[in-house]
């Protein structure tokens, strides 16, 4: 049962849209997947309750007072989003559980600085996990994807790709949706940016 961990101190990068349709993703092919909200906000939660009932089925993971409880039996996997500001005891124990850790990341020169010091406590932090960048909010063909990828490899992680600046997001994540609810031909090209980064979460 993979644990993939969504994770980037500063906020507005696009977590919790990652996070969703990550979840939404495993959902779509017929996995019983949780999805768990360690942000005090609850953003991930309250996309839940947008979902409509005819909709592949999301689980929401209970966390309460920073505790991670035990899934329950027959979930086969999880995708855990987390807040700004993400460190101290919760950043532990989070670790503690994770296989996969996804740092979305916008290639800003004031997102990297603002991610530099947690990437950096990321690669020191004793685990099982791996851990990879995604680029958010970007045009794959530009220069600043070109220098984010030089950046984040310069570290020793890698990019998995990069997701562009659509409505998309913003116009499914209104309704519970996500890229995979919805006809292909609507999102054929948010879903092309996808599939290195799935290959990458399947891989065990």
């Amino acid at each position: 049962m993979p644990v993939i961990v969504i994770a980037n101190p500063k906020g507005g990068v696009g977590k919790s849209t990652f996070a969703t349709n990550l979840a939404g993703y495993f959902a779509s092919q017929g996995h019983k997947v949780m999805l768990g909200d360690t942000d005090v906000q609850q953003s991930s939660r309250a996309w839940l309750a947008l979902r409509h009932a005819s909709l592949p089925v999301i689980q929401p993971w209970e966390i309460e007072d920073g505790h991670v409880a035990k899934p329950p039996k027959g979930t086969t996997h999880i995708v855990l989003d987390t807040p700004a500001g993400f460190s101290g005891k919760r950043f532990d124990k989070v670790m503690q559980i994770a296989d996969k850790v996804i740092v979305p990341l916008q290639p800003s020169i004031f997102d990297i600085l603002a991610t530099q010091e947690f990437l950096q406590k990321l690669k020191q932090t004793k685990g099982k996990f791996e851990l990879a960048v995604l680029g958010m909010r970007v045009n794959a063909r530009t220069r600043a994807a070109d220098q984010l990828t030089q950046y984040v490899n310069g570290l020793g992680i890698p990019v998995l790709g990069f997701l562009r600046d659509t409505q998309n997001y913003v116009q499914l994540s209104a309704n519970g949706a996500t890229l995979w609810d919805v006809a292909p031909s609507r999102v054929e090209k948010d879903v092309d940016q996808w599939q290195e980064l799935l290959q990458w979460v399947a891989r065990k």
